[in-house]
């Protein structure tokens, strides 16, 4: 029951974002993984802007990356972005990152999100997500 169909983005690995060693900081993974979802939002027309503006946020509950080969300076990546419901409050997106040149896959992950409101407290998603991940 994953999105359909995955978003797929691509970034260049930038300098600042490697360490002494030149690979990438483990740190950067996550963003990546952040803008795969909100691409995958974009995908379907809607943004992360747009939800909250509706009074609806979607904090990280759990977040986990396997670490599978170093992506480096200069590098392009592909990140790609898959999604599924968990319940009518949570969602889960997963996550491939992935050296296109050489098909290397650099790492994979996934994040678990609770729908809050304006207060804090549990809500239940939008419409338009649980429609996309259905």
């Amino acid at each position: 029951m994953a999105a359909k169909p995955p978003q797929t983005i691509n970034i260049r690995v930038r300098y600042a974002e490697t360490d002494k060693m030149g690979v990438v900081y483990h740190a950067n993974y996550f963003v990546w993984f952040e803008m795969g979802r909100c691409e995958l939002l974009r995908a379907i027309g809607r943004s992360y802007r747009e939800m909250e503006a509706s009074g609806i946020g979607l904090p990280v509950i759990e977040a986990h990356c396997e670490y599978r080969s170093p992506a480096k300076y200069d590098d392009e990546l592909m990140v790609r972005t898959t999604g599924k419901l968990i319940s009518r409050t949570r969602v889960e997106f997963e996550y491939e990152i992935t050296r296109p040149l050489d098909s290397t896959v650099n790492a994979v992950g996934r994040t678990v999100h609770a729908a809050i409101d304006t207060t804090g407290r549990p809500c239940r998603l939008p419409d338009y997500i649980r429609e996309l991940l259905e």
